[in-house]
């Protein structure tokens, strides 16, 4: 099992980061009306559907009783009106006092499917909760934001990443040189999934190679910020196929992660260039489980196109 899954929080006291993100839920849970409209804002693997399914453990939402959808894949009017006809169901599970709908990148819903949520957000069941889970809330309709708590999950900071990191080191005891979690701060860029990915690929090293291992996924790292640079400077193919030719041993999923990374972080930043950016994180949206490399060169031929068009 990856770390990123072993390791993944299941309750608020060991979801590290985020204080004031887990008093808002610990506060809202605890009151005699919790809301039942909730959405988790942040970038790509900093902890938000980790959170949601924390939140159905809470409000006791059980097995069949919890209800994780991609919307990327169930985005449709016809997905959500099915959904709303088993929203009044109560729950199954002899343990279960609550059933909760967890919508993953929410923000792929289409128009029409988020205006017939909402339907169901205004007046859901007693026994129901929604949570939706989005990068990228500007696409969520204004009164749908209106109608859920709004709670953030931001990167961590290298001091809770540190202490993530040697919890993990120290459960697996592994002998991680101080250099080795430097670099790792540094790679994954306060997203604990990134993090732990890396701690995966080092862990069966010695400590020397752990450090060489390290570095390489520094200079990865490195080569897809330079990856995202060129797209939304609109250099030449020549340069970005260069650059994609440096990555060609890389997994099309990294990639598209880490792309999608670092055009979110700029964007939380207010970059002047926010509009480029957009349009490059809507080209690697998808994934590339199917695809694979061959998906990462299109998308960026695409952005590139997209970005030359707008101009």
């Amino acid at each position: 099992m990856s770390y990123a899954r072993k390791y993944r929080p299941k309750s608020l006291k060991t979801f590290i980061g985020n204080t004031k993100t887990v008093q808002e839920v610990q506060t809202m849970l605890e009151g005699e009306t919790p809301s039942r409209s909730i959405m988790i804002t942040g970038p790509t693997g900093c902890g938000k559907t980790t959170l949601g399914r924390i939140i159905a453990t809470m409000v006791q939402a059980f097995d069949q009783d919890f209800i994780e959808m991609n919307s990327a894949d169930f985005n449709g009017i016809d997905h959500i009106r099915s959904l709303r006809k088993i929203v009044s169901y109560k729950p199954t599970d002899p343990e279960s006092k609550a059933r909760v709908f967890l919508l993953d990148e929410a923000h792929r819903l289409t128009s029409q499917a988020q205006d017939a949520l909402l339907k169901t957000l205004e007046e859901p069941p007693r026994h129901v909760f929604f949570i939706l889970c989005t990068t990228d809330p500007q696409k969520m309709l204004r009164t749908i934001k209106g109608r859920c708590v709004q709670l953030k999950v931001n990167p961590l900071t290298d001091l809770e990443m540190k202490k993530l990191l040697k919890r993990v080191s120290k459960k697996e005891k592994l002998k991680v040189p101080d250099e080795v979690f430097e670099q790792i701060i540094e790679d994954s860029q306060g997203l604990p999934r990134n993090a732990l990915k890396i701690m995966d690929k080092i862990s069966g090293l010695d400590p020397e190679d752990m450090i060489e291992s390290a570095k390489h996924e520094g200079e990865v790292q490195s080569s897809i910020f330079e990856l995202t640079m060129a797209l939304m400077n609109k250099k030449g193919w020549k340069i970005i196929s260069n650059i994609l030719d440096s990555l060609k041993d890389e997994e099309a999923e990294t990639i598209r992660r880490s792309v999608l990374g670092i055009c979110n972080s700029m964007v939380l930043k207010n970059n002047k260039a926010i509009k480029k950016l957009i349009i490059i994180m809507e080209q690697f949206e998808d994934h590339f489980y199917d695809i694979g490399k061959p998906g990462v060169t299109l998308a960026c031929y695409r952005a590139l196109n997209a970005l030359n068009e707008k101009d």
